[in-house]
């Protein structure tokens, strides 16, 4: 089998938490894999939906985790929201942060001018997170919103993953703002498209390749642009959401992780295996229970509801990945 995914793609956008690393910690032998890739001529990219840290921080905070990454590899929806700003305002205007400096950096950079209360020359709304935010702030967003100022939400995601476990993400507030108002915001970040195609642009690539964890933003925001995706095993979505995946979640390629792209690209397609056989719903046969995941996630999109094990082989298989006996979607 030749031909390895790697070779199908001119530059690599790379998601960071659960795909790169985990809080603080890289994902092993993904700094390795980054460093091979960029060996063999491929661009690497970094996008991700925290607006409350400044390309030059998030570059710092790669490196000392022993990832190689420069501010100029970096897409943050915070770039992209301000970009939205910029394609609907008219230079100078006044544009209010609910968010962190490093929004507010951004939106200065396109050449409009931050605040952070409402008023009458108030023209927009820019909403991204920040661990500081308060209902002094929320309050004069509101105001702003109602009296007819553009809304742009950096990213709508409910949830962050922390040491102490999940937290609020930008979107809880998003929502808060909403029930408020109720408005919508525009939504710049993953799985909208401006971030997507901001990265695309920014790597100056004609065939990139999206490589993330999450179905709901990685995976869905790649094939929002017509992106091919690489689903990888090492952050919060798990073998039994992937089948249960809507249409505009489901990956191309599944892998363990990063270092994937470096397989076969027919090896890591979502389709069937000649180890596995899936027939009406049975699994027989004996190898890598992430071939028997490919080979499932094309029986289940197609439309089988159940899954069970033909043989002892099959069984252990799924149980690896969670999904043994179960009903689908």
């Amino acid at each position: 089998m030749t031909g390895r995914l790697l070779d199908t793609c001119d530059a690599l956008l790379l998601d960071l938490d659960g795909t790169v690393y985990r809080g603080g910690q890289a994902i092993p032998g993904v700094p390795a894999a980054i460093d091979a890739v960029r060996a063999e001529g491929v661009a690497v990219r970094f996008v991700t939906n925290n607006a409350s840290r400044a390309p030059r921080e998030v570059a710092e905070h790669l490196t000392a985790m022993g990832i190689d990454a420069e501010p100029d590899e970096i897409s943050t929806s915070a770039q992209a929201g301000a970009l939205v700003l910029a394609e609907r305002l008219d230079p100078g205007r006044e544009v209010l942060i609910v968010g962190s400096p490093a929004l507010a950096d951004e939106v200065r950079a396109v050449g409009l001018t931050p605040t952070d209360h409402a008023g009458p020359d108030t023209a927009a709304v820019v909403q991204g997170l920040a661990q500081d935010i308060a209902y002094p702030l929320l309050a004069e967003a509101a105001v702003a919103l109602r009296a007819g100022a553009l809304w742009v939400a950096c990213n709508v995601d409910k949830t962050i993953p922390t040491e102490r476990g999940l937290l609020p993400g930008n979107g809880a507030l998003v929502a808060a703002l909403r029930a408020a108002t109720d408005l919508e915001p525009v939504v710049a970040g993953k799985p909208a498209a401006p971030l997507m195609e901001a990265a695309v642009k920014a790597a100056g690539a004609q065939s990139p390749l999206v490589v993330g964890d999450r179905l709901d933003t990685d995976i869905e925001g790649a094939l929002a642009v017509g992106v091919p995706a690489l689903f990888v095993m090492t952050g919060v979505d798990t073998p039994a959401s992937l089948l249960a995946a809507e249409p505009h979640r489901r990956p191309t390629h599944i892998a363990r992780n990063v270092a994937g792209v470096f397989r076969p690209a027919a090896e890591l397609a979502v389709g069937p295996k000649d180890t596995w056989a899936v027939r009406d719903g049975r699994v027989s046969g004996d190898g890598d229970p992430l071939d028997l995941l490919r080979a499932l996630c094309a029986a289940v999109w197609s439309g089988a509801t159940r899954i069970t094990a033909a043989d002892d082989a099959a069984d252990r298989a799924l149980t690896a990945l969670g999904i043994t006996g179960r009903e689908i979607g």
